[in-house]
């Protein structure tokens, strides 16, 4: 679903980055000065506190907040890194219904919106209102017999051996109907946003976040009948695994790892909530997907336009 915004240019703007990065701070420091010049108001994550002597000018302490808080107060988040930021920042922002964008200065980028040469039209963008927030399927998990808190995940939740060398038995069912049971490394259940995720890497299909489905597809199966399923996002999917080592992982968007001693039941289904992606005039998804995926790309075609 996606949601028209009107202008708001009195939103109180929230900024993550991945400190790791080099260009992050850099890239925060010519943000804050773009979003001043516009009146806008901000916070930024407490990571960077360590950091603020590297900021161009000097930021109030009480400007910095922890994460969760940091969230609650925004009105709009700027994630700035790759992917991996985006849904770390996502996790903490879909607690508090707080929709989120993303800067790129990470390698691919799928998720986020913009790239670093791109913040005065983004600035551009959120003060007169030229963007709508999307509506993203999430999922959660819940690891039954386990007193574990619900599990959520933007992309994707896997269940995979660990560090056990050997093939794992997963059974499946949907809606309590048998489906099948395999060997295999583990098994991927994502959602539209994830399907370009790990889940492609597997053979999964891409899927349009438009869809209202959701994806299983097997990691390393050991035959040649087990192929990704694509099901109604209304259905119930329910996971059992059996391993003879120690324990067995489930991981939510390959950051949330939990290890729970086998043989363990997990059972996946659609959160109730979305997560809300900021989205504008930059780009849209089939030109991400051909940017940055190549899909549909012949290599062949030397002026790359492939027909358009």
């Amino acid at each position: 679903m996606t949601k028209k915004v009107k202008n708001k240019k009195t939103i109180k703007i929230g900024i993550t980055v991945n400190t790791t990065k080099e260009p992050g701070i850099e890239i925060v420091s010519l943000l804050i000065e773009k979003l001043k010049s516009k009146s806008f108001d901000y916070y930024i994550t407490e990571k960077v506190k360590d950091v603020k002597n590297k900021l161009r000018e000097k930021i109030s302490d009480n400007r910095f907040l922890e994460i969760d808080n940091l969230c609650k107060k925004s009105d709009l988040i700027i994630s700035i890194g790759g992917d991996g930021t985006m849904l770390a920042t996502g996790y903490h922002a879909l607690k508090y219904d707080k929709p989120v964008f993303g800067i790129n200065i990470g390698k691919l980028g799928f998720l986020v919106e913009a790239e670093m040469g791109q913040l005065d039209h983004l600035v551009e963008e959120i003060t007169n209102g030229r963007y709508t927030i999307d509506e993203r399927m999430i999922i959660t998990a819940e690891c039954l017999g386990h007193n574990v808190e619900t599990m959520y995940a933007i992309n994707d939740i896997v269940i995979d051996k660990g560090s056990w060398p050997k093939l794992i038995e997963l059974t499946i069912k949907v809606d309590d109907d048998y489906v099948t049971t395999f060997g295999a490394d583990g098994i991927i259940v994502a959602t539209p946003t994830g399907s370009t995720g790990y889940s492609i890497s597997t053979g999964g299909p891409v899927v349009n976040p438009k869809a209202d489905v959701i994806t299983l597809s097997p990691i390393s199966p050991h035959s040649l009948n087990i192929r990704p399923l694509v099901l109604s996002s209304n259905q119930v999917i329910t996971i059992t695994a059996n391993s003879p080592f120690k324990d067995v992982h489930v991981n939510c968007d390959g950051q949330r790892v939990f290890a729970f001693p086998p043989p363990i039941t997990v059972k996946i289904k659609k959160s109730k909530k979305p997560f809300k992606l900021v989205h504008t005039s930059l780009n849209n998804y089939f030109e991400t997907l051909r940017n940055k995926l190549m899909w549909g790309i012949d290599l062949r075609n030397k002026n790359g336009n492939n027909g358009e």
